[in-house]
């Protein structure tokens, strides 16, 4: 299964977006970044289904929480990453 990855800036950033995304019905889980998406340091993401990326983009901009970047998974388990 494909979803998306929002990278956030640090955990309670992370937090705050996951449950912006809720409270709109769109299911959000928070992690720890993958290493090869992650850079320098410890980074949080927020996972959502693929098909709910062009709703979540706007709900994020409407309460002001801009995503640092976006991946995609790729069928061999690597990221890719999304172009805003």
């Amino acid at each position: 299964m494909l979803y998306y990855l929002i990278v956030c800036r640090s955990l309670t950033y992370a937090q705050r977006t996951a449950a912006a995304l809720e409270r709109a019905g769109i299911t959000a889980r928070v992690l720890r970044s993958p290493k090869s998406i992650a850079g320098e340091g410890c980074s949080h993401s927020v996972k959502i289904s693929q098909r709910r990326l062009p709703d979540a983009l706007r709900i994020l901009q409407r309460v002001g929480l801009t995503p640092k970047r976006v991946y995609i998974t790729a069928g061999d388990g690597s990221y890719q990453e999304v172009a805003l």
